[in-house]
């Protein structure tokens, strides 16, 4: 992927916050990067350079910004909107598999050798796997740091450093700083004890409201509680279960973690926000929507509509065709008393055995194809959709069947026309 830089040093002159996480802006003259709206002075053009990640910015030598925070950006849209190898990496990349399994372990999930991925990596994203998983550890490390009380060797690990040395390094070399220099600046809400509480951040407009009206339509009880103003769910991660706790204020979505052990942090905080869309880019999708004759109204009267995702492949899949078990906590969160199981079904065997995996590392023709066999095409698109964030994808609700033939007037955002037509009809 190339950047357009001439477009790229426009954006950052007039500051436009929605471009915040797509691209990087660095500096030369003070070896600084930044998100393109940061409000310090525009350098010149000459001393700009532009790179697609954070990653890639760091390995050319250059560390974050202490006032724009660089790091803190919703992701970048485009990892939904790439099939490829370089997006289905980032995806796993983000959800913590270089910490648990290492490179080799990523390079098996896509199905290609070590070699292969770094070289396409490092053409596509400026960064090779190792460097792209060390910028995703230096912002969990951030996160802990400023939003717990944590010592930090017990930081170090949970972000999947390998020893407190490396760790200690890695900020000082990213946010030209000490951990002990953030603590005290960190200004995010603190939690109660045992709770990790969080920003995350999002692109304007967010219709939190179509987000939990899905989510009520759809609650276990058990595993899911949802009121008028919030959203709470069991988790089942890689090292144990957890549970969040959302609400949502004007500007941000707030994040209440319990996690059995806190070296998930990273992977909780990448599966909700897929969970709630964070990273899309409303105002390109309501722009193109917006000019159509069938969705231009619905998108003025509800702009920000996301596609609900997942976070978890699988049990996204089983609660579309297997019968429900709940799994009991071993610590009930009020409500919130099981993680999700589902009931013999031959999914439930095949996902069981490794036969079938349905992770945020499959291509979209891959996994709907095998689905397809499975499950039927409808299922498969469905969970192409929520467990891949795949933005083309139409599922319309039984009210809006007789609209299939727009289908295609609404590409490339056809899933965002169908959370459309299905958020009038869960309140119509």
């Amino acid at each position: 992927m190339v950047i357009d830089e001439e477009h790229a040093y426009r954006v950052c002159s007039a500051r436009d916050a929605r471009f915040d996480g797509c691209f990087i802006h660095a500096v030369r003259t003070t070896g600084i990067y930044c998100r393109p709206s940061c409000p310090a002075v525009t350098p010149k053009r000459r001393n700009s350079r532009f790179f697609l990640t954070a990653a890639a910015a760091q390995s050319a030598g250059f560390r974050a910004c202490r006032r724009c925070l660089p790091d803190a950006t919703p992701g970048s849209p485009e990892w939904n909107l790439r099939a490829d190898l370089a997006g289905r990496a980032m995806r796993l990349i983000s959800d913590g598999v270089v910490e648990r399994d290492g490179v080799s372990g990523l390079a098996s999930k896509l199905g290609y050798s070590e070699r292969h991925l770094t070289r396409v990596l490092t053409a596509e994203l400026g960064a090779g796997p190792l460097a792209l998983a060390r910028a995703h550890r230096a912002h969990a490390a951030r996160l802990l740091i400023e939003t717990t009380e944590l010592p930090f060797a017990d930081i170090a690990f949970a972000a999947g450093f390998a020893s407190v040395r490396q760790f200690n390094d890695t900020i000082r070399m990213v946010f030209a700083s000490t951990p002990s220099d953030m603590r005290g600046r960190g200004k995010a809400p603190v939690g109660t004890p045992g709770r990790i509480v969080l920003r995350l951040p999002y692109r304007a407009p967010f219709d939190a409201e179509g987000l939990l009206t899905y989510f009520r339509a759809h609650a276990l009880p058990g595993v899911e509680e949802v009121t008028d103003d919030s959203y709470a769910r069991t988790m089942s991660l890689p090292h144990g279960e957890a549970t969040v706790r959302l609400t949502f204020p004007a500007d941000h979505v707030l994040c209440s973690l319990r996690l059995a052990d806190v070296r998930d942090l990273g992977a909780a905080v990448s599966r909700v926000r897929r969970l709630l869309d964070l990273d899309a880019d409303p105002v390109a999708v309501d722009t193109f929507l917006g000019a159509d004759p069938v969705m231009g109204p619905l998108v003025r009267a509800v702009p920000g509509v996301r596609v609900a995702g997942s976070v978890d492949g699988a049990e996204t899949l089983l609660r579309l065709v297997a019968p429900f078990e709940g799994v009991p906590l071993r610590v009930p969160d009020g409500a919130l008393t099981h993680l999700y199981s589902a009931g013999d079904h031959p999914v439930t065997e095949a996902l069981a055995s490794g036969r079938l995996v349905v992770d945020v590392g499959r291509s979209i023709e891959d996994l709907t194809e095998e689905l397809a066999h499975l499950v039927g095409a409808e299922v498969a698109d469905e969970v192409a959709m929520r467990v891949l964030g795949a933005p083309d994808v139409l599922v319309l609700p039984e009210t809006a069947r007789h609209l299939a033939s727009h289908g295609p007037e609404w590409r490339p955002w056809r899933s965002y026309a169908g959370a459309h037509l299905t958020r009038k009809a869960a309140t119509s």
